[in-house]
C-alpha cells in the first residue's frame, strides 16, 4: 500500500498535468479560430478554379499541357507527399495519417518504388528511419503558413512529374471537418484528373479563349497545384488544433476523474492509519 507522502506527490504531480493539459487546450481552441477562418476563405477559391479548370480540360486532349498527360503505365514511380504535423499531444491526428500512407504504399503501388515528399517534423521522423527514398521535406512550416511555402512544394512536385522521376503526385492529409471531426484524404494531384461530369448538373459554361489555350494553361494549371496544396496546408493545420483541442479535453478530463479516485483512496490510507493508532494507543493504555 503506498504512504500518504507517495500519494500526496502523485495527487501534486496530476494537479500540474491538469493545469498543463487546460492550458493547452485554451492555446488550440485560440488558434484554432484562426486557423479556420482561413480555411473557409481559402476554400471558394480552390473549389471555383476546380470547376472552371474541369470545364477547360474536358475540351482539350492530354497533350495540351504536360500536367494533364498521362504517362505510359508503369513510368516513372507514384510521389507521396504526407502531410502530418509537427508536433503531438493530438490524439490520433498523425498516425491516422502516417497509417493512410503505408496502406497506400503497399496498396497502390503494386509493388513500384515510392518516393515521399513530407511535410511535418512526425511523418518526416517516422518514414526517414525506414529508409523510404525522401525527395524533400519541409519542417517547422505550420508556425506560419504562407503560400510561399505551398508554391515550394507544388513547384518541387511539378518538377518531378514533368522531367519523369515522378509518373504520379498524391497528397495524403487531414481535411478539417468540424472541431469534433477530421477526414483523412488521399487525392490525386499530378496529372490534374478530368473530373466526370455529372448528368443531372447544369451544363458547363463553354470558353472562348483569348489568349490561346496553351498560354492559359501555362499560368493556369502550375498555379492551380500551388492552390490545391496550399488548401490542403491550411486544412491540416486547423484539423490540428482541432485534434490537440479535443485531445487535451479529454486529458483535463481524465486527469479530473484521477483526482477524484486518488483523493478517495488517499482518504481511506489516512482513515485506516488514524484507526491504525488509535487501537495502538487503547491497546497500550489497557496492557498498563
Amino acid at each position: 500500500m503506498p504512504s500518504l507522502i507517495d500519494l500526496r506527490r502523485r495527487i501534486r504531480a496530476v494537479k500540474s498535468t491538469q493545469q498543463i493539459t487546460k492550458a493547452m487546450k485554451m492555446i488550440a481552441a485560440s488558434r484554432l479560430k484562426r486557423a479556420q477562418d482561413r480555411v473557409v476563405s481559402a476554400r471558394p477559391l480552390a473549389q471555383r478554379m476546380l470547376q472552371v479548370l474541369n470545364g477547360l480540360v474536358t475540351r482539350v486532349e492530354q497533350d495540351a499541357h504536360p500536367l494533364l498527360r498521362i504517362p505510359p503505365q508503369g513510368s516513372g514511380r507514384p510521389l507521396l507527399i504526407v502531410i502530418t504535423a509537427d508536433r503531438g499531444l493530438c490524439g490520433s491526428f498523425n498516425s491516422n495519417v502516417i497509417k493512410a500512407a503505408g496502406q497506400f504504399i503497399v496498396n497502390e503501388t503494386t509493388g513500384r518504388d515510392v518516393a515521399l515528399g513530407l511535410i511535418g517534423r512526425k511523418g518526416r521522423d517516422f518514414f526517414r528511419r525506414r529508409g523510404f527514398d525522401v525527395r524533400y521535406e519541409a519542417v517547422g512550416i505550420f508556425q506560419k503558413i504562407t503560400f510561399g511555402e505551398a508554391q515550394d512544394i507544388a513547384d518541387a512536385a511539378i518538377e518531378d512529374f514533368t522531367s519523369g522521376a515522378a509518373g504520379s503526385v498524391y497528397l495524403i492529409y487531414n481535411e478539417f471537418k468540424s472541431v469534433m471531426s477530421q477526414r483523412i484524404v488521399v487525392e490525386r494531384l499530378l496529372p490534374i484528373p478530368r473530373l466526370e461530369s455529372d448528368p443531372a448538373a447544369p451544363p458547363t459554361v463553354d470558353y472562348l479563349y483569348e489568349p490561346t489555350p496553351e498560354e492559359i494553361f501555362r499560368d493556369l494549371l502550375p498555379r492551380h497545384v500551388q492552390v490545391q496544396v496550399y488548401r490542403a496546408l491550411l486544412e491540416s493545420n486547423a484539423a490540428f488544433f482541432a485534434a490537440q483541442m479535443t485531445a487535451m479535453d479529454a486529458a483535463t478530463r481524465n486527469s479530473a476523474d484521477m483526482l477524484e479516485n486518488l483523493t478517495l483512496y488517499m482518504n481511506k490510507v489516512r482513515q485506516a492509519a488514524i484507526t491504525r493508532e488509535i487501537i495502538e494507543v487503547v491497546s497500550g493504555a489497557a496492557a498498563t
